[in-house]
């Protein structure tokens, strides 16, 4: 019989199924998944993915038929605070994207891409199958469940990138499902072990393990993890994800796809504490903060911008993991919970935008307070949620670097100098949304309420997060923690009045642009009495009458985009060696 077991007090709820079957249902699944990406393997000439494939279901068979009888779990699934924030974020951020897409990609096919084959039946198929299979790694507690759920997740989003069909989507499609495929090889190998040196095949068990047993495993299991949250040197396929459409993209870097990842990696954080993977994960985690925060100032692609922010956040989760601590697990918890809403609510924001504007240039943005003023106001909020005080994710990020000056001071200078370009980029686009030359035409009508709704919750969510910060922690967060460590870090009262006036200030900001578009009063701009017949010309050198321009630093020729990423892969790759050979000394 399959049982489901809450981790803290010992109160087993169990479940009336035959746990056999299902397991062997999974099995056979697999093996279908298995050779369909074998045949996309020898289809699209990538030899590497039939390979990374054969070896995973020549592994896998093997262990089932060689030790089945013996493959016994006391608790097939279980639930903990963890587990449903967790569920929380997937069935609440993934329920408003599916929402959201029902007009988008209507909008998508029919005005802007008709171009491309109508496939949405399967489109809302994937989206749902994915949301499934994510219900199943954050509640599987048998190691086998987790990882067939693990499998279902690389090939949905495999299909989601490819959407379209055409040759740049394909590719990266092709990309993502190459490095998912490496972190799955190692996630096999890891119950493998385990279960070799264990005799279990148990998440639970394997986190309460010695180190002398869990530590390998644990170590390929959040390998696997780093491919899944696509840190560096595996952040290429989360930035090719951006060509699939927008629902792909939020579903992938707030609520679904990376969670998973860096989700596994706070699993594990009690058995990599203290130890060197552990050391090594933080140290992959903190070069991808900073890289990636790097190379998000070296792009005006509004998606860009959103990718290289996810890569960098869910780096310093990965941190947290690494580490392993009461403080940085708290911590950790909850950068998860804000990042998804915020990002979430950003990554929908822009997809609107795009097709109103027919572009993502944060530069074409400009005066966004007048063309889309509803839709600026909630991408500020999002924005604000991202790095200004009183919002969560700022908070959870102070409480970062308070667990990494207690543990591994060093690796603080990682997050000085990663913040400092955070700031920057965000600060640049939100004054892009400000910026007014002139009387602009509103264009913000025929957006489908399904879309207005998901957004609005979002943003409405963005906020309450902050509002009830502490609650969060006390009711959610620190259960959890004190149920692993027997201590959590907390919010102290003091802290949390500060933030509630803060809030109160910041939230007067966007609510005075609600009705800006039809009683704003826009005047010409003073360009020191030069003025040639507007606000968007003037009297120059020699009386020649110049165009007013106006843009953001890029500072392409110190921080190119593509130079400063072959750094971070270059750092990445010597980083993961370095991780694959200290598990020969272990």
């Amino acid at each position: 019989m399959a049982a489901a077991v809450k981790l803290s007090p010992n109160e087993l709820t169990t479940f009336p199924f035959s746990a056999h079957a299902i397991t062997v249902t999974m099995e056979w699944l697999e093996v279908a998944m298995g050779l369909f990406v074998v045949y996309v393997g020898i289809r699209h000439r990538r030899p590497l993915i039939a390979l990374l494939m054969v070896a995973q279901m020549a592994l896998m068979l093997w262990f089932a038929f060689r030790h089945g009888a013996a493959l016994h779990t006391e608790h097939n699934l279980f639930a903990d605070k963890f587990s449903v924030i967790m569920a929380l974020i997937i069935g609440i951020t993934g329920g408003l994207i599916c929402l959201y897409a029902l007009g988008y990609m209507r909008e998508f096919h029919v005005d802007h891409h008709p171009e491309f084959k109508d496939r949405r039946p399967l489109f809302f198929a994937l989206l749902f199958i994915f949301l499934g299979a994510m219900f199943g790694v954050v509640f599987s507690n048998n190691l086998l469940w987790l990882y067939f759920f693990w499998e279902v997740t690389t090939l949905c989003s495999f299909l989601l990138i490819g959407y379209k069909q055409n040759t740049e989507s394909t590719q990266n499609a092709l990309r993502a499902l190459t490095y998912n495929l490496i972190g799955g090889l190692a996630f096999a190998v890891g119950i493998v072990w385990f279960f070799l040196r264990g005799g279990s095949i148990e998440l639970s068990v394997l986190i309460k393990s010695a180190p002398a047993v869990a530590l390998v495993p644990a170590a390929l299991l959040a390998f696997a993890g780093l491919t899944k949250s696509a840190q560096f040197p595996f952040t290429g396929w989360l930035l090719g994800a951006m060509v699939a459409p927008t629902p792909v993209s939020a579903l992938l870097h707030s609520a679904t796809m990376v969670k998973a990842g860096v989700y596994l990696i706070v699993r594990l954080a009690p058995v990599l504490q203290g130890s060197f993977v552990g050391i090594v994960i933080a140290l992959i985690g903190a070069v991808t903060f900073m890289i990636g925060s790097f190379a998000a100032i070296g792009t005006s692609d509004a998606k860009k911008v959103l990718a290289y922010s996810t890569v960098a956040n869910l780096g310093l989760i990965v941190i947290c993991g690494g580490i392993g601590t009461y403080e940085a697990v708290w911590a950790g918890v909850l950068l998860i919970v804000f990042h998804a809403v915020a990002k979430c609510l950003l990554f929908l924001c822009v997809g609107a935008i795009e097709h109103k504007l027919h572009s993502r240039d944060i530069e074409k943005m400009a005066g966004l307070v007048l063309t889309m003023p509803r839709m600026s106001v909630m991408l500020q909020i999002g924005i604000a949620g991202m790095f200004l005080a009183p919002f969560g994710m700022l908070i959870s990020k102070w409480a970062v670097l308070k667990a990494v000056v207690d543990a591994y001071p060093l690796i603080t200078l990682f997050l000085v100098f990663g913040s400092a370009p955070t700031l920057f980029f965000w600060v640049k686009w939100l004054g892009k949304l400000l910026q007014i030359t002139g009387p602009l035409k509103n264009v913000e009508a025929g957006i489908g309420r399904g879309e207005w709704f998901a957004l609005s919750v979002l943003s409405a969510l963005t906020i309450l997060t902050c509002i009830f910060f502490p609650l969060i922690s006390k009711y959610l967060v620190e259960p959890y923690v004190t149920e692993i460590y027997g201590q959590s870090g907390h919010l102290a009262y003091g802290n949390f009045l500060i933030m509630s006036l803060m809030l109160v200030m910041v939230s007067l900001f966007p609510l005075s642009f609600f009705n800006y578009g039809w009683r704003g009063k826009v005047m010409d701009s003073y360009l020191g009495g030069a003025n040639a017949g507007g606000s968007t010309k003037y009297h120059g050198a020699a009386g020649a009458v110049r165009e007013v321009q106006m843009s953001n630093y890029y500072f392409g020729d110190i921080l190119n985009e593509a130079k400063v990423f072959r750094a971070g892969v270059v750092i990445g790759l010597m980083l993961s060696l370095v991780l694959a050979g200290s598990l020969f000394s272990l």
